[in-house]
């Protein structure tokens, strides 16, 4: 039986790193010493993109990207942004384009509201897994 081989580093828990190491080596790049500066700065800048991700989500009031509001809201900073360029065919195709996808997302708005509303009047239903076809 093959076993897999894991990273011989030790995370900051004292546990065992279960990264698979690079390879013909017995560390994964996180822990192998050759990589050390490159894993420093790459840390480095994960945490910078964190802060200024953070930054930006509370400077345009963005709340994710896991409903309609969330989207709109990240369609419109685009296209608000994109309307103090300069005028040009590239801007005019980037405005259709979130127009496009505005009229889709109030499509769908629509689509949820008037499911919600049947769902509302049909109340809670139990189907008969019996019942004849």
């Amino acid at each position: 039986m093959l076993g897999l081989r894991g990273c011989k580093g030790i995370k900051q828990g004292g546990e065992r790193c279960l990264a698979p190491p690079l390879r013909e080596g017995d560390f994964c790049f996180w822990h192998d010493p050759e990589h050390q500066t490159e894993a420093a700065e790459a840390r480095r800048l994960g945490g910078l993109r964190r802060r200024r991700e953070g930054t930006l989500q509370g400077a345009y009031d963005l709340g994710g990207l896991d409903s309609v509001a969330g989207i709109r809201r990240l369609l419109e900073v685009a296209l608000l942004d994109t309307l103090g360029l300069e005028n040009s065919v590239a801007r005019s195709r980037v405005l259709i384009a979130g127009v496009l996808a505005a009229a889709k997302l109030l499509e769908v708005g629509e689509l949820e509201e008037r499911m919600a509303a049947v769902e509302a009047a049909l109340g809670p239903r139990v189907v008969n897994q019996w019942r004849r076809r």
